[in-house]
């Protein structure tokens, strides 16, 4: 791979001010990669702090339903309740190493905020936490655990205050104070090296999967299934999978109130070329190259963009990216917790109603993974209100 290109993606589209920042991140980083101490003090972490390896739970139920074999890597009983841990605890150990002393963060539906001000609180380093005003609306519990946590949460309101523009302020921030603060950045996106640098961290869900199902059916997946809003889950379990053919690597993009409408965050499904955050990939944008206002139910998934290593698998055909409407999300949202028990995040919901979708692809013989990227607490308020059952303050008569 051309440094951090991906095909014809990636690369380093920064200002200026980052470029110096951005090399002495690259520099910090391989040599962390080299450093026998710095992995094993990873992997201590993932072990006793974010409470790895995650369960590959058999969905008996859910597997009966549908006629072949259903497992869920639970994500969403890490540590903070996501798989965004996983990234945390890497970026924080390198901030650490490089001597910063303050953490920045964008977020979405609040977990990768709530992720770097754990991991700032457990460090003793300060954190400031990006988010869009729109999100922290949706997402108040989260605002609260982050400041509970001890993090700042700057509420951006530009745009359409939601992670895009959450994203673009932690950016100005940074280009300000290089000199004690480190980006955490939450997934596969943004200017050379974070891409690699959150998918390496992150592909340790896809190790564990792959570990996991040889060990206990000697054999790999038929299928992985994950979300991809920018798309860190989906690359962490994709990405030990990508040199075996046989196994389909299919990711739910969000789709909204539908892909014949204007409000949807389907880049790959109605998105084309183009640069922005400090990459270049596959974009919702207008002719002139402006980047579009996008929606989706969940605030995690509401990017108007997908990381590069996603839009390159997508054109070799490696990769299946396929959208997934609100409407459908919440049915699996509603399916999942009524059949096993477990209440997914609402980006989670998008892989689960992509199985549904999807089953009679299947045959009885196969085995099917999909990726649970968080729990569903967060969501459960904004659920309730859309189906009409609870309303701001209170439960909703019936």
């Amino acid at each position: 791979m051309k440094k951090g290109r991906y095909g014809p993606y990636g690369g380093q589209y920064a200002a200026e001010t980052l470029m110096y920042a951005l090399d002495e991140l690259e520099t910090a980083y391989r040599q962390a990669q080299s450093d026998p101490k710095f992995a094993a003090e990873y992997k201590r972490f993932l072990r006793e702090y974010a409470g790895r390896p995650s369960l590959l739970y058999y969905a008996e139920r859910l597997s009966n339903a549908l006629g072949f074999t259903v497992l869920l890597k639970r994500e969403d009983l890490n540590h903070t309740g996501a798989h965004k841990i996983n990234n945390v605890l890497g970026q924080a150990l390198l901030a650490v190493r490089m001597g910063k002393k303050r953490l920045i963060a964008e977020t979405g539906a609040g977990q990768h905020g709530v992720a770097t001000a754990t991991a700032a609180a457990y460090l003793g380093l300060s954190c400031d936490v990006f988010m869009g005003q729109e999100d922290m609306r949706r997402q108040s519990l989260n605002v609260y655990r982050m400041e509970l946590l001890g993090a700042q949460v700057h509420a951006v309101t530009d745009g359409t205050a939601t992670l895009k523009d959450a994203t673009s302020e932690a950016l100005r921030e940074w280009s300000r104070r290089v000199s004690d603060t480190f980006y955490v950045i939450g997934s596969v996106v943004g200017p050379h090296p974070y891409p690699e640098i959150v998918r390496n961290f992150q592909r340790v869900i896809g190790d564990e999967i792959r570990s996991e199902t040889l060990e206990r059916y000697n054999r790999l997946p038929t299928a992985l299934i994950a979300c991809v809003g920018g798309g860190s889950n989906a690359m962490g379990t994709f990405y030990p999978f990508i040199d075996d053919k046989g196994v389909r690597l299919i990711a739910s993009e969000a789709a909204g109130r539908g892909m014949d409408t204007e409000t949807h965050a389907a880049s790959i499904s109605g998105g084309t070329v183009g640069v922005f955050h400090g990459m270049k990939s596959i974009f919702l944008q207008d002719d002139e190259g402006q980047i579009a206002p996008v929606y989706s139910i969940s605030a995690g998934l509401d990017y108007p963009g997908i990381g590069p290593e996603h839009a390159h698998l997508h054109d070799i055909g490696r990769a299946e990216y396929l959208p997934v409407t609100d409407d459908e999300a919440v049915d699996a949202f509603e399916y999942l917790s009524r059949i096993e028990g477990i209440i997914p995040a609402i980006e989670s919901a998008h892989a689960v109603a992509l199985l549904l979708k999807l089953k009679d692809q299947f045959k009885k013989d196969d085995l099917v993974v999909v990726t649970v990227s968080g729990r569903g607490d967060k969501d459960v308020e904004a659920i309730g209100q859309y189906r009409g059952r609870l309303k701001v303050g209170g439960m909703q008569s019936e």
